[in-house]
């Protein structure tokens, strides 16, 4: 084999490698720009989000079904709104509670989805009306020692 195909050869590997591992990095972040999944959007007003962020996943079960796709801040009612994309596949009754929780101890925070009675379903553009604000270690904390310092 001549140095020139030797060397298109291994450029042409190295590309794909490069492709590859391009893919895997999108993957491993939650990137969604693959994913064409239909969605419908739902909203959840919460006191605290804590370190809630956009793209944390939206999980119920265990089994991540959305992503947080905005958060804001409502003047009117001082406090948080909480907009997430749910996959259509999956239908939430209007009883549905949402809660903002953490992996592990110091872990990421996600909003948990625990799925009422209701026969009535959740659609695009509803509120989850019953919603947990995060719990905040900190706060836990000064509860704890001013509980201590009153005994």
């Amino acid at each position: 084999m001549s140095r020139t195909v030797l060397d298109l050869w291994v450029g042409f590997f190295v590309v794909i490698g490069a492709a590859a591992l391009l893919f895997l990095s999108l993957k491993v972040g939650s990137f969604s720009g693959f994913n064409s999944s239909n969605t419908y959007v739902l909203q959840a007003p919460f006191d605290n989000i804590g370190g809630l962020k956009v793209r944390a996943p939206v999980k119920s079960a265990g089994v991540v079904v959305g992503r947080v796709a905005e958060i804001r801040f409502d003047p009117a009612t001082y406090r948080a709104v909480v907009s997430f994309s749910v996959d259509a596949r999956y239908a939430f009754p209007r009883d549905t509670i949402a809660t903002i929780l953490t992996s592990g101890l110091l872990g990421e925070q996600y909003v948990g989805l625990e799925p009422g009675g209701d026969v009535d379903m959740l659609g695009e553009g509803d509120t989850v009306m019953i919603t947990q604000s995060a719990v905040v270690l900190e706060k836990l904390i000064g509860q704890f020692m001013f509980d201590r310092a009153a005994e």
